[in-house]
C-alpha cells in the first residue's frame, strides 16, 4: 500500500513543485509505482508533468468534488509516473468545499480507492493552509517540507511544524515529518551555509542529506514539460533529486523494518 507524502510549506516560492515533480520522476525510475497529485490551483506539477492543464478531460477538482473516480482522472506521464492533474478550477472546487461535510477528508477517500497500485502517492500543496491543504494533509502520512535557507526561513519552518502538531490533533494523529529539504542552495552563500548548519543542529535527523542546488536546467525543465532527469540527466539538479529518492527508499525501509521488530 501506498505511503503518502505531502509536499507542504506556507512559504511560496521554495520548490514545492519542483520537488514534486522531480522526486515522482526519481522514484519511478527506482523502479516505484508513483501519483504525483496536482492540488494547487496554479497546476505547475500537471504542466512540468508535459500535461496541458487547460485541456484536461477530469481533474482533481471531479474527484474531490464526487463528479469523477481517480481512475477517471489520472494520466501517464513521459516520466514513467501517473498523475492525478489539477488547475484553476480548485479555486472553486475550494470554495465549493468550504461549506461541505466532511471537507478535510474528501482527498483521503478519493485515494483510498486506488492506494493499492502504488508504492508511493505524492501531493504537491498550494502555498497556503487552504482547505486544500487541509485535505492532503489530511490524506498524508508524512510530510516532506522543502525551504530556502535564508534569514526567516527557520521561523517559517517552526511554525509550520506547529501547525502540523495542531493538525494532527483534529484530523490525522498518525500524521508525521517526512523530511525537510534544503533547496535553491547556494554554497557561495554565507548567510546561507549559516541556516543550513543551524537548521540541522536543531532538527537533526529531520533534514535531508540531500541538498538540491541553484541549477540552471532544473529551472528549465518545467518549460519543456520535462522533469530534469528527462531534460538533463547528468545535471547536478538530477543527481540531487536521485539522492533525494534514495534517502525517501532509505527511511522507508527503515520505518518497514521497526514496524517488522514491533510485530514480532
Amino acid at each position: 500500500m501506498a505511503r503518502i507524502i505531502a509536499i507542504a510549506n506556507q512559504k511560496g516560492g521554495v520548490g514545492k513543485t519542483t520537488t514534486a515533480v522531480n522526486l515522482a520522476a526519481a522514484l519511478a525510475r527506482t523502479p516505484k509505482r508513483v501519483l504525483l497529485v496536482d492540488l494547487d490551483p496554479q497546476g505547475n506539477a500537471t504542466m512540468g508533468s508535459g500535461i496541458d492543464k487547460r485541456e484536461l478531460g477530469a481533474s482533481v477538482t471531479d474527484v474531490l468534488l464526487g463528479e469523477a473516480t481517480p481512475a477517471e482522472a489520472i494520466v501517464a506521464c513521459a516520466d514513467g509516473y501517473a498523475l492525478l492533474p489539477g488547475n484553476i478550477d480548485l479555486t472553486a472546487a475550494e470554495i465549493r468545499l468550504l461549506d461541505a461535510q466532511g471537507r478535510e477528508g474528501r482527498l483521503k477517500a478519493a485515494l483510498a480507492q486506488v492506494r493499492g497500485d502504488y508504492d508511493f502517492i505524492l501531493v504537491d500543496c498550494p502555498p497556503s493552509l487552504s482547505v486544500l491543504t487541509l485535505n492532503a494533509l489530511t490524506a498524508a502520512d508524512s510530510v516532506l517540507v522543502p525551504m530556502q535557507c535564508e534569514y526567516y526561513a527557520l521561523e517559517g519552518l517552526s511554525a509550520l511544524i506547529d501547525t502540523i502538531e495542531g493538525l494532527k490533533g483534529r484530523f490525522n494523529p498518525a500524521l508525521e515529518i517526512e523530511g525537510v529539504l534544503r533547496t535553491m542552495f547556494d554554497v557561495r552563500n554565507n548567510l546561507a551555509n549559516a541556516v543550513s548548519a543551524e537548521l540541522t543542529n536543531h532538527f537533526g535527523d529531520l533534514v535531508f542529506r540531500t541538498i538540491v542546488p541553484r541549477n540552471v536546467r532544473l529551472a528549465e525543465a518545467p518549460s519543456h514539460g520535462q522533469s530534469i532527469l528527462g531534460y538533463d540527466r547528468a545535471s547536478r539538479g538530477s543527481v540531487a533529486y536521485l539522492g533525494l529518492a534514495g534517502e525517501v527508499l532509505r527511511r522507508q525501509r527503515e520505518r518497514e523494518q521497526r514496524q517488522k521488530e514491533k510485530a514480532a
